[in-house]
């Protein structure tokens, strides 16, 4: 790969961050909201480099084209029968500077442009149901300070994160008289005993996801990666308010719901 295809590599791969980061919501699919700063300041690194690199090599190629019409002898036939010791091919045996990169890297390098490209033609989608069916429920933390009443709306609108802690940490068991109502992605449960309601949550990007899920029960499987709606109650099992309790919903509806920009929270069904 020649100096000015590492430009060009360069200069795509942060058109491809700031195409992300600046005119789209793609860059959420990767990271968290707050890291959109640091993606546009990368891109405009990345461009400025290869746009200085392709202004150094196009310098030298224009730098080569009149000082390179001598010989390896001076003789002025423009043949050169060295090159420089160290590789880099701008000057053969005898010290003459012919103003030519025979630089080589690996042909596989050339495959280092399918990823740039993506980032500008083909953003890769966000996590889904194959990542969560691959991976433990995220641990969920323990609730210290209690918690508050629940509000009278029914169904109640809740996150998947606090229906587990109440299903396992709340003594009052108050979540397993109520009719809530969660919004996630379909993820298949092995054996075919239900099926998952799933949010996958990041600290930083999608590297360090983790998933947290809602077992349904009563309700035919959506096709997997389906964003849903369910409403329901909580499925018996286990003693309610305490960690042998089942994280479960036995469903009394499910209906579709838009994909969130944001798939990486764990938020509140919008309900109307």
């Amino acid at each position: 790969m020649r100096r000015f295809a590492q430009a060009v590599l360069l200069v795509l791969s942060g058109l491809g961050l700031l195409h992300a980061a600046l005119f789209t919501d793609l860059y959420l699919n990767l990271v968290k909201p707050g890291m959109r700063p640091l993606l546009i300041a990368s891109g405009a690194v990345l461009v400025a480099l290869g746009a200085w690199a392709a202004a150094e090599a196009w310098g030298r190629r224009l730098g080569g084209a009149r000082d390179g019409g001598g010989d390896a002898h001076g003789h002025g036939n423009g043949h050169g029968h060295g090159r420089r010791p160290d590789g880099d091919g701008g000057e053969d045996a005898h010290g003459h500077d012919h103003g030519h990169d025979h630089s080589r890297v690996p042909r596989v390098a050339w495959l280092l442009f399918l990823p740039v490209l993506s980032l500008l033609f083909y953003a890769p989608p966000a996590l889904g149901s194959y990542t969560a069916s691959r991976e433990p429920a995220r641990a969920v933390a323990v609730e210290e300070d209690g918690f508050d009443p629940l509000p009278d709306t029914s169904p109640l609108p809740i996150t998947l994160t606090d229906f587990t802690q109440r299903v396992q940490q709340d003594r009052s068991r108050a979540v397993g008289k109520r009719t809530v109502v969660m919004t996630g992605f379909v993820t298949p449960a092995p054996g075919g005993h239900g099926w998952y309601l799933t949010r996958i949550i990041v600290s930083c990007c999608a590297a360090d996801a983790s998933s947290v899920k809602v077992l349904v029960h009563g309700a035919a499987a959506p096709k997997a990666d389906t964003w849903v709606n369910v409403t329901g109650t909580w499925h018996p099992g286990g003693t309610l308010g305490t960690a042998s309790a089942a994280v479960a919903l036995d469903a009394r509806s499910v209906a579709k719901a838009p994909e969130p920009s944001n798939a990486y929270m764990d938020a509140l069904p919008l309900t109307s």
